[in-house]
């Protein structure tokens, strides 16, 4: 029996939270680039210090999702600083939502997504956005099923590759 526990992630997970970021976008996106951008965009994305600073940012919140004890995905949310004319200061993000693909489409997702959902809430927002790359088709149908629309796109880089990412949102009533 699977024994799996989603919880808000402190300071001292800095390290686990860096390692499943990396292993979640190898993953997920690893193959669509040469090794020397992936390489430049790990070291960014998933830095040690700065994934420390970032739990302890009054203005983000970070989840981990463990599988008996295993770090199998986590989600990180916060104030927006998508490249969006919309975007304002009470805008909120869906930064980063990863699972690795063994724990994928048995409702994991949506409990994480649930849970960071009630924080982004709590913070009053005016609205919610999501980046999403544009070839991820999954990811549009699930955010879109939870009330999120296109309204912009931007270049996203990994190394001196850019794809086109979407921007999604979804105005809080």
């Amino acid at each position: 029996m699977t024994e799996l526990g989603i919880r808000k992630a402190q300071e001292s997970d800095a390290q686990a939270l860096a390692e499943i970021g990396a292993k979640t976008f190898i993953e997920t996106f690893g193959h669509l680039y040469p090794e020397a951008d992936l390489t430049a965009y790990l070291a960014i994305a998933y830095d040690l210090e700065d994934t420390r600073l970032s739990l302890v940012s009054p203005h983000k919140a970070s989840w981990i999702v463990e599988d008996q004890g295993e770090v199998i995905g986590f989600a990180t949310a916060g104030l927006c600083d998508l490249p969006h004319p919309g975007v304002g200061p009470q805008s909120y993000e869906l930064k980063r939502f990863y699972l690795l693909k063994s724990h994928q489409n048995g409702g994991t997702g949506s409990t994480l997504f649930g849970q960071v959902m009630t924080w982004l809430m709590a913070q009053n927002p005016k609205d919610l956005w999501i980046g999403v790359w544009s070839e991820n088709l999954g990811a549009q149908r699930f955010y879109k099923r939870h009330g999120f629309e296109q309204v912009g796109e931007y270049g996203f880089k990994v190394g001196a590759t850019v794809d086109l990412e979407f921007i999604l949102r979804r105005t809080v009533t």
